[in-house]
């Protein structure tokens, strides 16, 4: 996730508490900063995870306007019934909707590599008395996911900060169904206008190259959404 505010003209206590969030984020990550890697397909820079101490980024109130959700779950097409994971989870901004869609026959998956996050989507979840909601904490290698189970899974500016993101999508295929589909969401590195750090970016080439390369087959490419792409790939 990016770490630092996105909105273009920020005001007065915004702006404030936004670099509050973006101080809070970069302590959080400054014990692995030596960790970054670069994919050796593309030549991309790994960018670094949002620590538990900037969640409230994730649950902010402009992101209703700078990334429009709505649209986004609209453009997705969850079924219902269906089972799918939100990968990469954080709060749970995308869980609970996720959970609303899939109805009480369906199941998410709710995965992220920091328990604290989890404890904020569980509290989250409790709130809005969802009950199909399955925490499961991951591992920066392995989303430890059931094999051909999910109808779907979804990652919403999360996959740029995978630091093994081949193996990540290899767990990936193997917990899809045969057609299952992968969603991910990007912040438009092709437009400067976008107010995100480069390396909390991604361009569509380099999304096709790196999740093809993988074993899928992209299928669709949105450019709905205020800032991001939505680029939806399936399992053959």
């Amino acid at each position: 996730m990016p770490l630092h505010p996105t909105s273009r003209r920020p005001r007065g206590s915004w702006l404030a508490r936004g670099l509050a969030l973006a101080a809070l984020a970069f302590v959080a990550l400054a014990p692995v900063a030596a960790q970054r890697g670069v994919h050796p397909i593309s030549g991309r820079v790994f960018a670094l995870p949002m620590g538990v101490q900037g969640a409230a980024w994730l649950d902010r109130r402009e992101r209703e306007d700078e990334e429009d959700p709505d649209l986004a779950m609209r453009l997705i097409r969850v079924q219902r019934g269906a089972t799918v994971a939100d990968l990469g989870a954080g709060s749970g901004y995308f869980t609970t909707r996720l959970a609303r869609a899939v109805g009480a026959a369906g199941r998410v998956y709710a995965v992220d590599i920091q328990q604290g996050m989890l404890d904020l989507l569980q509290k989250a979840a409790a709130r809005e008395r969802l009950t199909n909601i399955v925490p499961v904490l991951g591992a920066i290698d392995d989303p430890r996911l059931p094999a051909e189970s999910l109808d779907l899974v979804l990652m919403v500016d999360v996959y740029h900060e995978f630091s093994a993101p081949q193996t990540m999508l290899q767990h990936i295929r193997r917990a899809l169904k045969p057609g299952g589909r992968l969603v991910l969401l990007e912040y438009r590195a092709e437009d400067p206008d976008v107010p995100i750090l480069p390396e909390h970016k991604m361009t569509k080439a380099q999304v096709k190259l790196e999740v093809e390369h993988e074993g899928f087959t992209q299928q669709r490419v949105y450019d709905d959404l205020p800032r991001q792409h939505l680029i939806i790939f399936t399992r053959p």
